[in-house]
């Protein structure tokens, strides 16, 4: 079988969380509607007529594109056999409106006036025209690498001639437009709209850390970071004079943050996670270089010039917590940080509030001990 490619450990941007649909497709025998099969996905009439089918896409956070899964799951005897994606950076599309529920028929000749001044069909490629396996367990992921150095906002997705999909994913990175944030005003340096990334962790057998960093507070525990139980928690435990347990291991996540800056406050959100939320939280920070970040990368973490940031804090089920400048134990420009929970669980969301700053020099960078 072979290897899952790197790019799916990045963010979806168009994920259910900023508009497009997250869990994975499924099938029920029984359901039909009006127009035939109900399936959980995008699926076109069989073609009558010249040309082929396709559709606009507006990503829920722009960025850059580093892969793509064309699903075709429980799509097995009409998945589209062909597709292809173009991409264009919009910063103003015309207005465009869905007019309502339009399942089973094509598009109005308003919508189709309105992408007609896209020029869609010129945009630069993606994916060329590629062939697609059906929707069966073993071959119904698509994965393709994209290498475009360009901000995307805007997706075109062509199904050669016709058929069915079941999901879309766009790995990449969120960009932002930082020369619009006034300098006085605080942001969160870690989120995903805002370009931040999960390029590392130690486990995420319940959820992955990138959840942590997605859009409004968590729909529930899918929603979030959850790890395994260790297997190395004693048999009896014990607390500090703080209440934290004494344990010997822990489970950590590494995030590349949008833009170097300095992080002010911080926000542990353990919505949902009543009775599996981690005992105790840290932080730590430091400086990466990109040729620094590719070694860490390389080496699975095991490097690093770490700092403290939020020193060892006792967390509770189900609440957000906050610590304000005053607990935090560092106070200068800082690119990448590690999440470390003891023993194990889950924490739903993680917010980085601060100020961008430029990203420092090698005179000024702290001594790299990679």
């Amino acid at each position: 079988m072979a290897a899952e490619p790197d790019f799916l450990q990045l963010n979806d941007l168009a994920c259910e969380s900023v508009g497009g649909k997250r869990p994975a497709p499924q099938f029920i025998a029984s359901a039909f509607t009006e127009f035939g099969k109900w399936m959980d996905g995008w699926e076109t009439r069989r073609k009558r007529t010249a040309g082929h089918d396709w559709c606009i896409i507006e990503l829920g956070v722009p960025g850059q594109i580093y892969g793509i899964d064309l699903d075709t799951s429980f799509f097995t005897g009409n998945h589209a056999p062909f597709a292809s994606i173009q991409a264009a950076c919009l910063e103003h599309p015309p207005a465009f409106t869905l007019e309502g529920d339009r399942t089973g028929m094509a598009a109005s000749d308003a919508q189709l006036a309105a992408i007609t001044k896209l020029v869609s069909e010129a945009w630069p490629e993606l994916v060329g025209v590629s062939q697609l396996s059906p929707g069966y367990s073993n071959c119904c992921h698509n994965h393709f690498k994209v290498n475009f150095q360009q901000r995307v906002t805007h997706l075109r997705l062509n199904m050669y001639p016709d058929g069915g999909l079941a999901r879309l994913r766009v790995y990449g990175v969120g960009q932002r437009d930082w020369s619009s944030v006034p300098p006085t005003q605080d942001v969160d340096l870690v989120a995903l709209t805002n370009g931040g990334v999960c390029l590392g962790y130690s486990d995420a057998h319940f959820g992955h850390p990138r959840n942590m960093i997605g859009p409004g507070r968590a729909d529930n525990m899918a929603d979030g970071w959850e790890t395994a139980r260790r297997l190395d928690r004693p048999q009896i435990l014990e607390v500090d004079q703080r209440g934290i347990l004494q344990v010997p291991g822990w489970e950590w996540a590494v995030f590349r943050l949008g833009h170097h800056g300095i992080i002010s406050s911080v926000e542990v959100d353990t919505n949902h996670f009543k009775g599996n939320f981690p005992d105790s939280c840290r932080i730590e920070a430091c400086t990466l270089t990109p040729e620094e970040e590719a070694q860490c990368i390389r080496t699975k973490w095991i490097s690093g010039n770490w700092q403290l940031l939020l020193p060892p804090q006792k967390l509770r089920p189900h609440h957000r917590h906050h610590y304000s400048q005053t607990v935090l134990a560092l106070s200068r420009p800082v690119s990448h940080v590690r999440v470390i929970i003891a023993p194990d669980g889950g924490i739903s969301r993680l917010r980085l509030w601060g100020r961008p700053t430029a990203a420092p020099t090698q005179q000024n960078r702290p001594a790299s001990k990679l």
